[in-house]
């Protein structure tokens, strides 16, 4: 069909094809089955709200990919993927939610028919949406494939984004800028938090120009008061009050590409050692953008924030930041590299994190972060801007 509305070129789902044959290779895999549907859609473009049923991507040595998914979600499958009719197939509907039979026995018989059926297949095995009662009847109806953990296999092709995606990205990062600064805008006392929530969702569908919103893979987190020293609570239907930090988690998001940012309000006078942490956050901001840089690892930005804490008497535990880019929900982290002191994974150029140095306090909490590019020469690229900053209203 010539009406697809594709989001790449050609040569880019080729490069990405291309790129996971070779993992593929090294892994001495004959086959994938991906069930991400981040990775699905990074590999053949298939855009649905459907992975709440089995569906998946078949990767093999030649040939171009294979969607597999309910018969209904095939014919959103023509309508997505880059590849022709032949390669999108469905299940019927007597396979969806029966205790009877399982979709993973037409899946078996699909293999089958592709020769696969003695095959080495890489399956996501620590993945939301591949179950175990999946690989057990995928197990059982292929007694002689050997079925192998490829978890994040194509998520660790993904890391590095080519131009196509960083442009994508940087639309989003305008779409998170008109968000954050929504809800900083409409912040106030009496404000209650769902109208707030819904002020900020209208913001990022609506988008920026012609960029149009897409959905965000995380729902907007904007927790107040106590409820902001956890990390990931939502709204409810309670007043802001004066007195009170209300920390926002929020994307922008174009095409499934996002650029995460967090940004909090102070309605009223801020507490004396909320405005400390926030100078030493500021700086460790700073610290950690300068050693994000190629060449450097993904420890060395959480060391460099981390060590500025620790000259102020901040203790701060977890991970600061993660990979971003293409995401469904849950998660809009591509679950791959982590910002953290144990980690190791050497920064590339055109690697983007959400740089995460947000700090849980006592009774308070206070989230500023940037989505950040690694670059060729020299500290990385914060996308987004909006000031860094504790906004006081």
């Amino acid at each position: 069909m010539t009406d697809k509305d594709l989001p790449f070129s050609q040569a880019e789902f080729d490069r990405r094809v291309a790129r996971t044959r070779e993992a593929m290779d090294r892994a001495g895999l004959d086959a994938i089955f991906i069930t991400d549907p981040s990775n699905q859609n990074w590999l053949t473009a298939y855009d649905g709200w459907s992975f709440y049923v089995h569906q998946g991507v078949i990767l093999r040595r030649d040939g171009d990919p294979i969607w597999w998914g309910r018969y209904m979600d095939m014919l959103g499958g023509r309508r997505t993927c880059w590849m022709q009719d032949e390669s999108i197939l469905g299940y019927g509907d007597e396979y969806v939610q029966s205790t009877e039979r399982h979709a993973m026995q037409d899946l078996a018989n699909r293999l089958r028919d592709l020769g696969l059926e003695k095959a080495r297949i890489g399956v996501e095995m620590e993945n939301y949406y591949y179950s175990a009662k999946a690989h057990a009847v995928l197990t059982e109806e292929l007694p002689q494939a050997t079925l192998v953990d490829a978890t994040a296999l194509v998520n660790w092709q993904r890391i590095i984004k080519s131009e196509e995606e960083i442009g994508f990205i940087r639309r989003a990062a305008r779409i998170s800028e008109k968000v954050v600064q929504t809800a900083v805008d409409h912040a106030r006392p009496g404000l209650r938090k769902n109208e707030l929530v819904a002020e900020i969702l209208h913001a990022g569908i609506t988008g920026v120009d012609e960029d149009w919103g897409d959905y965000p893979a995380i729902i907007p987190l904007t927790p107040s008061g106590l409820d902001a020293t956890a990390a990931h609570l939502t709204w409810n239907g309670n007043e802001m009050r004066e007195g009170e930090a209300t920390f926002f988690e929020l994307s922008g998001v174009y095409r499934r590409y996002h650029a995460p940012l967090c940004r909090t309000v102070f309605l009223g006078t801020p507490p004396k050692d909320m405005l400390e942490a926030e100078k030493a956050q500021m700086e460790g901001i700073e610290a950690g953008l300068e050693a994000a840089r190629a060449g450097n690892r993904t420890c060395d930005i959480a060391n460099a924030f981390l060590g500025v804490l620790q000259k102020y008497g901040i203790h701060r535990e977890g991970r600061c930041g993660y990979p971003i880019g293409l995401s469904y929900p849950p998660d809009w982290g591509e679950r791959t590299a982590s910002i953290r002191s144990e980690d190791e994974t050497v920064l590339q150029p055109g690697m983007t994190f959400h740089f995460m140095p947000a700090l849980w306090m006592e009774s308070w909490g206070l989230e500023t972060t940037e989505t950040i590019l690694i670059r060729d020469t020299g500290a990385a690229e914060p996308l987004c801007d909006v000031p860094r900053k504790l906004f006081v209203k």
